[in-house]
């Protein structure tokens, strides 16, 4: 049987969808704190971080046998006193992986279930269509900059994975205007707006239909791209990069030229529609093998 451990966003309905239409028996889990928009109905298995060995031997007893992490989910902080018994022998390299970067912290939680005989998999095993094929998917094509940018970046990205950073960067004239850290993607093209104009949900909204050119620092070189892959040996099973409507949006917001994905190793949530966005506001979207 299959767990879905399901966060925030947009990625757990989509796969829920996929598992429905298949008639996929699963088991809805949640960590406390971090709820996700699937639940409907559903019977949901929740737990906290200080009960991870009771919520992992709960699975075993359904017969759990893969676990998928769909969504986000921040860190947690662990509360010694709410520890229980079946979780105590994990606390020492729970409090490791909880000061480590992301990769090594998922890389130990994913032991825990390893070790008691729950293989993970990845969302994009499951939804191969979030994966798109390389090439240009908008009818905006990139110039001969952009390819170079989109290499330099990828150069950046690369650089950043030796200290377990971020899985992307703005580049504009091959400089780095801005690299992702732990507030993510959105956070760090917001830091390419002029202070004085910030982001706002109203904001949000009229980009679908507004045909203008805002939000967009004038202290900063025009133009640019966004660039999102891996970092080598990142864990995919679970901490795969996406893309969305979200960012490609907020490119549009900032001005930027394009947006520039690693094929097969970063998803595209409802590309249909991203693309449809991106050619109303001459955004192109690549996808780089």
């Amino acid at each position: 049987m299959l767990a879905v451990m399901a966060g925030q966003g947009d990625l757990p309905r989509l796969l829920i969808d996929q598992l429905n239409d298949e008639g996929t028996i699963f088991r809805l889990c949640e960590m406390e704190g971090f709820p996700s928009d699937v639940r409907g109905d559903r019977p949901v298995i929740r737990f906290r971080i200080e009960t991870l060995g009771s919520f992992i031997t709960e699975l075993k007893s359904f017969g759990v046998k893969q676990i998928c992490f769909a969504g986000r989910v921040a860190r947690p902080p662990l509360d010694p006193s709410k520890i229980d018994a079946a979780t105590m022998p994990l606390v020492p390299r729970m409090m490791a992986a909880l000061q480590s970067g992301d990769d090594a912290a998922l890389r130990l939680v994913l032991g825990f279930f390893e070790e008691a005989g729950i293989d993970a998999v990845g969302v994009h095993d499951l939804r191969k269509d979030l994966l798109p094929e390389p090439g240009v998917l908008t009818k905006t094509q990139p110039e001969d900059q952009h390819a170079k940018d989109a290499v330099r970046g990828v150069e950046i990205i690369g650089a950043m994975a030796s200290v377990d950073v971020g899985q992307s960067c703005i580049v504009a004239g091959g400089q780095a205007l801005a690299i992702e850290a732990l507030p993510g993607t959105d956070w760090m093209m917001q830091s390419l707006m002029d202070q004085n104009a910030p982001l706002t949900p109203d904001l949000m909204a009229q980009v679908v239909g507004y045909g203008g050119k805002f939000g967009r620092s004038n202290h900063l070189p025009k133009g640019g791209i966004l660039v999102k892959a891996s970092k080598p040996g990142q864990e995919l099973r679970v901490d795969m990069p996406v893309i969305g409507l979200d960012t490609v949006r907020r490119a549009i917001q900032v001005q930027l030229d394009g947006i520039v994905i690693e094929a097969d190793r970063v998803m595209m949530l409802d590309a249909p529609r991203c693309i449809e966005i991106a050619d109303r506001h001459g955004l192109f979207i690549q996808v780089m093998a």
